[in-house]
């Protein structure tokens, strides 16, 4: 039965079966071109042969999202689309072991036309070609990860290779992965695209999420990361969301921040991914800023984790990278903060002042290198821009920081804020949330630098 996701004049958007060829091969199995021609033919009562363009294609043991073109005019633009690579291809894929959290694979890939197969060269190889994607992990679970995989170019099998050649081959893949077992399915699968509608000129994004094996494993994570969100741990009573920049964590903070995230809000993201069941955020994180956030599925945990954070008890780690170098290698700030509601910005003092909150920040010089250097921050209290106001007040902005930064040393940096939450540790009593006694969760800060 073919599941059609979406489809208008132009369109035809489907979601591919594992195991299924897009057209017709040697094997003679029934494949997704025929399928496709078959339900425009009897849905729309056409005589003769029914037009269908293959723009794009999927391995056969890859599931996913698939597009088709319903004319010609279609079919030139999206074949165009897809050259240039202004469509946004994501992969969901389960490997072996934990790779980095972050990561870009770039290499020289080579096909053998005679096993069907590609593997990694070098640049000077006769018939090599450039690959390149980027892959961010999304979290661990017994020896196997979820990962990430926005797709750069198109090449043989590429996302295969490209992941085994780093040390980490997918799940059930037969051909690349050494462990995989006779029987076992491949865990790649096609789960978002984004083009541009070729007559409307508008961008569309289209989804579908994998079931069953390897995945059920991971079905709430899917789901979450169907709607752009990315999970790190997920259980019955809490979320902690790995937050990229740009996003906003709550509806309230999107809509007064809208001109820097779009409107977009992990609140409602999430809101959509478990098909409208609250959540409630019970810290927040600046839009700009990346990095691990936590939501409660319930009031039960929502009470449980506030006033954990009120006590001090739940332990919340930062990276930062900024301009210069506190005096002392490691230390204890003690600040005073007075938050301008209207400009949203907070005044700094060095001693208490009227209606001035305190701000303690502990930090640890990781290194300095170029004028610049990384710091470890832990929060022991939780202050509007505390860390940003704090490090700019000892004269140390952090680097990309317009608000309390230097504007003229960040016309150098383009690559946005350089402030991520990397690490969020729980006390050993959690009361009722025992799924959270004693865990730790984690992710790494990978500034990029111009």
């Amino acid at each position: 039965m073919l599941k059609i996701i979406y489809e208008d004049n132009h369109l035809l958007v489907c979601e591919k079966p594992i195991n299924m060829p897009v057209q017709a091969d040697s094997s003679g199995d029934t494949d997704l071109l025929t399928l496709a021609k078959e339900y425009i033919k009897h849905k729309y009562n056409k005589h003769g042969e029914v037009y269908l363009g293959l723009v794009h294609r999927l391995d056969r043991p890859v599931g996913g999202v698939m597009v088709f073109a319903r004319t010609s005019k279609a079919a030139a633009r999206l074949t165009n689309s897809f050259k240039t690579r202004s469509t946004i291809k994501r992969y969901a894929a389960i490997v072996m072991g934990k790779p980095r959290d972050h990561a870009n694979l770039r290499d020289w890939l080579v096909r053998d036309e005679s096993t069907n197969t590609s593997f990694v060269s070098n640049e000077n190889t006769t018939g090599a070609k450039e690959a390149s994607l980027d892959y961010a992990r999304v979290t661990t679970k017994n020896g196997l990860s979820l990962v990430d995989v926005l797709l750069h170019s198109g090449r043989h099998h590429q996302i295969r290779v490209q992941l085994s050649n780093s040390g980490f081959p997918i799940y059930g893949d037969q051909r690349y992965n050494r462990q995989a077992v006779v029987g076992q399915q491949i865990a790649l699968y096609a789960y978002s695209l984004s083009i541009e509608h070729p007559t409307m000129k508008t961008r569309m994004t289209f989804t579908s999420i994998p079931s069953g094996g390897a995945w059920s494993a991971f079905t709430e994570e899917l789901k979450a990361l169907s709607c752009g969100v990315r999970c790190s741990y997920i259980d019955e009573n809490v979320i902690c969301v790995n937050k990229r920049a740009g996003i906003a964590c709550t509806a309230a903070d999107a809509s007064a921040a809208s001109s820097g995230c779009g409107g977009n809000s992990l609140e409602t993201d999430l809101f959509s991914a478990f098909g409208g069941r609250e959540v409630y955020p019970v810290h927040r994180l600046d839009v700009m800023t990346t990095g691990l956030v936590l939501f409660a599925r319930n009031k039960n945990a929502e009470f449980g984790l506030t006033k954990a954070i009120k006590q001090r008890t739940i332990k919340k780690t930062y990276h930062a990278e900024v301009f210069g170098r506190p005096e002392s290698k490691h230390g204890r700030l003690t600040l005073y903060g007075i938050k301008d509601a209207e400009r949203s910005i907070m005044s700094v003092y060095d001693r208490p002042m009227p209606r001035a909150v305190e701000m303690i920040t502990d930090y640890r010089v990781i290194s300095t290198v170029g004028g610049r250097s990384l710091l470890e921050i832990e929060l022991v209290t939780g202050r509007t821009h505390q860390i940003r106001a704090s490090l700019a007040h000892i004269g140390c902005p952090i680097v990309g920081d317009d608000k309390y930064g230097d504007r003229t040393l960040n016309k150098t940096n383009k690559s946005g804020l350089h402030l991520a939450a990397v690490r969020i540790e729980f006390p050993q009593d959690m009361g009722s949330l025992k799924g959270l006694e004693g865990r730790v969760i984690e992710t790494s800060a990978e500034f990029e630098n111009d």
